[in-house]
């Protein structure tokens, strides 16, 4: 049983790491001279390729055979996957405009986002913990964000994309933890990331015939896939049966220092105090907010 707990840690949290090296791989593509529309559209693009492979040449047992999901299935899970896409575009256009080591801290932000859902959909108030956990990551965020600071000349665009690719991950988790969870979760992935290229197809097609920079496939494009659609999938759906929802929550967040610490190792952002200790107070609110939870599931 420990042994089982230990390997679905060290899962999760090698997907938080993975996915915590993303903004900073991106942003250094972007220092490269591609763009938005080409970091997106081969990572996804890579990802489903890679994916799909795996699924044709992963061996099936007699349950999974069972399995197979019928297009009603299918055709949920695209649509679900399209919030994929869209917290994509919306992160990697925050990043754009602001330090890395802030977009993550506002993507984080589907957390209570997640909160006020669950309370919308089931017509209840959270408890007091919740509630608290709230309060201690907006608290947080003001800190890690830098907003008390006269001197910080806030980005606003950055904000507000930082905040939408909150909203779009915060149907992504809903979506993930709900939908077809009877399908072996490669499958669910595959689908989930064809929704994302979909999406992405749509809001990037003008750039498809007009100087779309086809070199990123040889340089940035497989790193970033690798660290953003097909890593992490198959650690978290590897890691979260085995460790529940509360602890591998809490271990998922490692996603946020890794973040920071990348960033400021490799594009030199600079990192005060006062940012470490708004990013400490998230991490205690998602601890809080998670602590007594053992109920298992699967992650995309």
């Amino acid at each position: 049983m420990k042994n089982q707990l230990l390997k679905g840690s060290l899962f999760i949290a090698l997907g938080a790491c993975c996915y915590g090296m993303l903004g900073t791989f991106v942003k250094m593509a972007y220092k490269h001279g591609y763009n938005t529309a080409e970091v997106t559209l081969s990572q996804f693009g890579i990802g489903f390729a890679s994916l799909l492979i795996l699924s044709l040449f992963s061996k099936q047992g007699a349950e999974e055979k069972t399995k197979q999901p019928g297009i009603k299935s299918i055709f949920k899970l695209i649509v679900a996957g399209t919030s994929l896409g869209l917290t994509s575009i919306f992160y990697y256009l925050a990043v754009q405009y602001i330090p890395v080591s802030v977009a993550i801290v506002l993507l984080i932000q589907t957390v209570w986002m997640g909160v006020l859902l669950e309370m919308i959909l089931s017509k209840r108030i959270p408890g007091l913990r919740k509630l608290l956990a709230v309060l201690i990551i907006l608290g947080g965020t003001v800190l890690a964000t830098g907003l008390l600071k006269n001197s910080v000349k806030i980005n606003w665009a950055g904000v507000g994309w930082g905040l939408m690719s909150a909203f779009s991950y915060t149907a992504t988790m809903y979506s993930s933890n709900k939908l077809e969870l009877h399908l072996p979760p490669l499958k669910r992935s595959l689908y989930m990331i064809l929704g994302g290229l979909i999406i992405i197809c749509l809001v990037f097609h003008t750039s498809l015939n007009n100087h779309f920079s086809y070199g990123i496939f040889l340089n940035w494009a497989l790193a970033i896939s690798l660290f953003g659609t097909i890593l992490p999938p198959l650690l978290f759906t590897r890691g979260m049966p085995l460790t529940g929802i509360g602890l591998g929550a809490i271990i998922a967040s490692l996603e946020i220092p890794i973040a920071v610490l990348m960033a400021h190792i490799l594009l030199q952002e600079p990192v005060s105090l006062q940012q470490w200790a708004g990013v400490g107070l998230i991490l205690f609110a998602v601890v809080l907010m998670n602590m007594g939870k053992s109920t298992k599931t699967v992650k995309v």
